[in-house]
C-alpha cells in the first residue's frame, strides 16, 4: 500500500484496512486517525500534510498497522465486556429454561420497560425541533434554531447508541462523526444536513415512541400476567386462612376465566412457562432493537 500523502488518503487507507469490521468501530477509527492527524497538522503549521504524515509514520502507525491494532483491541474489549456465557443445553426443555441464565435477556427487558420513556423524549424533542427550526426558518436568526437542533440530534444518536450497547450488546459508536474544523462554517453546516444518516436518525428517534408503547405494555402485560398466575395459589391460600376474603381469580369485565380453587396448579404452571417466554420475546427484541439501531443511526463503512 503506497504512502499517504494527504490526511485524506491516510482514512481512504484506513477505511480499505478495515473492511469488513463493525461499522461502529470504523467510525470510531476514523474520528480517532483525523482528530490526531489534524491535532498533527495544527502543531505544524509550517509543513504540508505530506512531510507531517511522514512525522508521524513511526509513531501513529500506517493505516495497515493502525487498522490491525483496533481490531485486535476491539476482540480484547469484547471478550472482556461479554457477559457470562450460560451453559449450553441441548433439550427443548434445558434451552427455554436455560434463559433464565441469560444476563442480557435481563437487559433488554428493562431496555422494554424503559423504551417507552425514551420514545416520549424522543418523539418530543423531534417534533419540538422540526416545529420551531421550520417556524423560525424565515428569520435571520431563526437560522440558529435547526442548526443547533440537528446538532442536538447526533448527541441524542450518541446517547441512545450507548444505551442500546450497554442493555442490547450491540456495538455501538463511541465517537460521533468528525467535523473537519478545517472547512468553512457553511461547508460544515451544509453537511450536516444533506448527511442521509442525519434524517435516518430523526426517523429512529420518530419510530421509538410506537415501538417504546408496543415494547412497554408487552413487558408490562406479560410480567403482570405471569406474576398474577404465579403467584395465584399464594393468594388461595391466603383466602383459605381468612387472610383475604373474596373469590380468588382472573377476571375479565365480571367473566372469571380461570376458576378460582381448582385450576390453581395449572395457573401456576402457565405462569412460569409465560414469565421465561417473556424472557426469550425480550431477548428477540433486543436484537430486532440492536439491528435497527445499527442500520439507522451508524453510517455505513464504505
Amino acid at each position: 500500500m503506497n504512502t499517504p500523502k494527504t490526511i485524506r488518503e491516510y482514512l481512504d487507507q484506513l477505511r480499505t484496512a478495515l473492511a469488513g469490521a463493525d461499522p461502529a468501530l470504523v467510525q470510531d477509527a476514523l474520528y480517532d486517525a483525523e482528530d490526531h492527524l489534524r491535532s498533527e497538522m495544527a502543531e505544524n503549521p509550517g509543513k504540508s500534510e505530506a512531510e507531517v504524515l511522514a512525522k508521524i509514520a513511526n509513531s501513529y502507525g500506517a493505516p495497515g498497522e493502525v487498522a490491525a491494532i483496533y481490531v485486535e483491541q476491539e476482540r480484547v474489549v469484547e471478550q472482556a465486556l461479554r457477559p457470562p456465557q450460560p451453559p449450553e443445553q441441548r433439550s427443548v426443555w434445558g434451552r427455554f429454561f436455560g434463559i433464565a441464565a441469560d444476563a442480557r435477556a435481563y437487559a433488554a427487558l428493562f431496555y422494554m420497560l424503559l423504551s417507552l420513556a425514551t420514545g416520549i423524549f424522543y418523539f418530543t424533542w423531534v417534533v419540538t425541533g422540526l416545529s420551531l427550526s421550520i417556524g423560525l426558518s424565515v428569520l435571520i436568526i431563526g437560522l440558529v434554531v435547526p442548526i443547533a437542533f440537528f446538532g442536538s440530534v447526533r448527541v441524542l444518536a450518541l446517547v441512545e447508541g450507548r444505551i442500546v450497547e450497554v442493555m442490547l450488546g450491540e456495538r455501538m459508536p463511541r465517537r460521533p462523526v468528525y467535523a473537519d474544523r478545517e472547512r468553512p462554517w457553511r461547508q460544515r453546516i451544509a453537511a450536516m444536513f444533506t448527511d442521509p444518516r442525519t434524517w435516518s436518525t430523526l426517523l429512529y428517534l420518530l419510530l421509538m415512541l410506537p415501538l417504546g408503547v408496543v415494547y412497554f405494555t408487552i413487558a408490562v402485560a406479560g410480567i403482570a400476567t405471569s406474576l398474577a398466575l404465579i403467584f395465584a395459589p399464594v393468594a388461595q391460600a391466603l383466602v383459605f386462612f381468612g387472610v383475604l376474603d373474596g373469590h380468588v381469580g382472573v377476571y375479565v369485565g365480571d367473566n372469571v376465566i380461570v376458576p378460582p380453587l381448582i385450576a390453581t396448579p395449572v395457573a401456576f404452571v402457565l405462569g412460569v412457562l409465560l414469565l421465561f417466554a417473556m424472557l426469550h420475546v425480550a431477548r428477540g427484541v433486543g436484537r430486532l432493537q440492536g439491528a435497527l439501531a445499527k442500520h439507522l443511526l451508524v453510517p455505513s463503512s464504505s
